[in-house]
């Protein structure tokens, strides 16, 4: 028995190793090494206290581009490798302290024991060392994305905290321009109401920087604003006359003002109190004046204590002030006033603007002193028998001692009655 096993060893040793051999062949052809490139491979900065505890900062010269990583192994390997499996770091220990470049080098997570290879291009990344800088700011309040329901609007906004202190590259601190706190997206407010804030910070051209080289000291707790929500108000505008005199041989007779109304906010109780907003005489002057005049008026220093004009309302109004020679008188008459006469009954009409028409007058002091035209004003449409779009001469009776300098025109629009 013996004698069968050891008999030809030679050959079946050679046989044996033959089998092992083809046997290598056979498993490499079908699980051959292979290489596959995965790119847009983000980069991580390691070992960053190497520069941070001599009291410096680092940051990328250019912006940050992602690597290409290419493995190698195994074609079995291989397919268990995803892109977010590659892990590529910059190993700051390594920098080169004459060019400041930083080597890259990748590796295959959750592959331990297998036999891959990782090559990275481009291979190196360039950093800057700085000095780090520390500065305080102020925080601003940015609120375009709230919005509120109708007949609301925002009042006072406040950050928590006020101010917020920033750490990084002494370049990049100087280049803070300005803090904000972008409010979180909130629609329809109608009570006021804390809300969740974003930092944002802004260089010198406002543009938006990048903060991931920054530290701050805000905490977990973050930036929050509050923000009051006021209630709306529509109110009249009333002027209290004017100040000064006309020059001699002028009177004043009159002024208007444009807008007539303003719409103010504050909370409820604040608008109870107030039913129009009053613009005193100091804050228009005819001294001297010999001619009808347009004053803009700042209101805002006349608003009462807790009141405020509505986001949408302009803080300035136009007085126009009427200043006529003696013996002249001028009347603003609304379009409601004139009566009209003779309009077909399958016609009805409407006037292209609601401005009010300016009459222009003459007489006697004693006749213009008690002139009343209110009832005075007609157009005649006998001769307009058709819709469309007419001007038409405005009629004005004046009573004895009183002459018209001019007779007026508005323009009229006829279209036809439903069912004519």
């Amino acid at each position: 028995m013996k004698f069968k096993i050891t008999r030809n060893l030679g050959l079946k040793i050679a046989a044996l190793i033959f089998s092992v051999f083809f046997w290598i062949i056979v498993i490499n052809i079908n699980d051959p090494v292979d290489n596959v490139t995965y790119a847009n491979i983000p980069v991580e900065f390691i070992n960053g206290e190497v520069v941070t505890n001599k009291g410096k900062t680092y940051d990328l010269v250019g912006e940050q581009q992602p690597v290409r990583v290419t493995v190698s192994g195994k074609r079995s390997v291989l397919s268990k490798v995803r892109s977010s499996n590659i892990v590529a770091t910059a190993d700051l220990s390594q920098m080169e302290v004459n060019t400041y470049l930083v080597p890259i080098s990748a590796e295959v997570r959750g592959l331990e024991g297998e036999n891959v290879t990782t090559q990275v291009s481009p291979g190196n990344l360039e950093v800057k060392i700085e000095a780090t800088d520390k500065h305080t700011f102020p925080i601003s309040v940015n609120t375009s994305n709230i919005t509120t329901r109708n007949g609301y609007d925002i009042g006072e906004v406040s950050v928590n905290p006020e101010m917020i202190s920033i750490s990084g590259a002494e370049s990049t601190i100087r280049n803070i321009h300005r803090v904000v706190a972008k409010v979180d997206a909130a629609n329809g407010l109608s009570e006021s109401t804390t809300l969740s804030a974003e930092l944002v910070l802004h260089d010198g051209n406002d543009n938006v920087m990048d903060q991931s080289q920054l530290t701050n000291n805000l905490g977990e707790r973050g930036l929050s604003v509050n923000v009051q929500i006021l209630r709306e108000k529509t109110v009249p505008l009333r002027i209290n006359g004017v100040s000064g005199n006309p020059a001699e041989g002028y009177i004043y007779n009159g002024c208007t003002t444009e807008p007539s109304r303003i719409v103010i906010c504050g909370t409820k109780e604040a608008l109870d109190e107030v039913s129009a907003i009053e613009i005193p005489d100091s804050a228009v002057s005819i001294e001297g004046k010999q001619a009808r005049e347009e004053v803009t008026v700042d209101v805002l220093p006349y608003l009462p204590e807790g009141i405020s004009l509505s986001a949408n309302a302009s803080n300035n109004v136009v007085v126009t002030v009427i200043i006529e020679q003696e013996g002249r008188k001028t009347i603003e008459l609304p379009v409601g006033a004139i009566q009209i006469n003779n309009l077909k009954e399958d016609l009805k009409l409407s006037f292209e603007s609601d401005l009010d028409i300016e009459l222009q007058f003459t007489g006697t002091e004693e006749a213009l002193d008690v002139l009343d035209v209110r009832y005075a004003a007609s157009i005649d449409l006998k001769n307009y028998k058709t819709a469309g779009t007419y001007e038409v001469t405005v009629n004005i009776e004046t009573p004895s001692g009183v002459e018209l300098m001019k007779n007026p025109t508005v323009k009229i629009i006829l279209t036809e009655k439903d069912g004519g």
